[in-house]
């Protein structure tokens, strides 16, 4: 799933072609909305919302859309080849006399009132790389629920938006904490969610995601990825598990040791291969 950070490129540079032009084309090709014609109306700006994307019209009316696991917006000039897919995972075209911009596989297409987007995104917390960012309001929420596995919550957007799975587990071990840890566990906290804020402020600007500092393929995150794979710190092999609710969605890589348990875990928890539990190992 695409985090806040991809989500966060893109809006820029949606933005950049979008922002101020008035659209020749303006196509939403889901069945709620597919006699819904944008063409004629000004984009005023396109803006993130965690792990959501915003297009603000002029008129005072606000498209929302979602990548979830395969979406994507695609920009190109006009007349060039459409190459995101086939013709039939369109889902929105928004066109200038500049750009194209096309929406394939989107999710959650949906248009409202720009008074009215709390509809849609008011459920969120702090926006990680917003300017609506507050650590503190982010902290209430995740010791709200002090019993919630930490690799968990930290990924659930009402706590905090824009924080996805690679985020989570890299930042859980530069922190070594335990995926299983419970909230109330965790030591550290703030410096967990502020590690992952510097990660995520640190990938923005660009599609590669490093947290190693180095670009190099399988040289670019300590865990993620890596199962089997030799921790980067102490030499222990990398374990992949299932964890949360859904578990095709959540896998999580960690190192046993450098994220030993200090404290008991979830009792639920489990590792190895997912769909396939385990008994839970905490350490070597």
């Amino acid at each position: 799933m695409p985090e806040g950070d991809t989500v966060w490129l893109a809006a820029q540079r949606m933005h950049t072609a979008l922002a101020g032009a008035t659209l020749r084309r303006g196509e939403l090709r889901v069945p709620q909305l597919a006699a819904t014609d944008l063409a004629g109306r000004t984009v005023s700006a396109v803006v993130p919302r965690g792990k959501h994307l915003l297009i603000r019209l002029a008129d005072g009316w606000t498209l929302r859309t979602h990548f979830r696991m395969d979406g994507s917006w695609h920009i190109y000039r006009p007349g060039a080849k459409w190459r995101g897919g086939p013709a039939f995972a369109v889902r929105a075209v928004l066109s200038t006399e500049q750009w194209e911009c096309v929406g394939y596989r989107l999710h959650d297409v949906a248009m409202v009132r720009t008074e009215h987007e709390d509809q849609l995104v008011g459920h969120l917390g702090p926006d990680v790389l917003g300017p609506d960012w507050d650590l503190e309001e982010a902290l209430r929420r995740l010791r709200s629920h002090p019993d919630e596995q930490i690799g968990v919550a930290i990924l659930d957007q009402r706590n905090l938006a824009g924080i996805g799975n690679l985020y989570k587990v890299e930042s859980l071990f530069l922190c070594g904490v335990h995926p299983w840890a419970r909230v109330a566990d965790v030591a550290d906290l703030p410096g967990l969610v502020e590690r992952a804020r510097t990660l995520m402020l640190a990938n923005r600007d660009h599609p590669e995601q490093s947290t190693t500092g180095d670009l190099r393929r399988g040289q670019d995150h300590w865990v993620a990825g890596r199962k089997g794979r030799p921790c980067r710190r102490c030499g222990t092999s990398i374990l992949l598990g299932d964890q949360g609710p859904d578990l095709q969605e959540r896998v999580t890589w960690w190192c046993p040791r450098c994220q030993a348990a200090r404290s008991p875990v979830d009792p639920a928890a489990r590792t190895g291969e997912p769909g396939r539990p385990q008994p839970l190992i905490g350490s070597t």
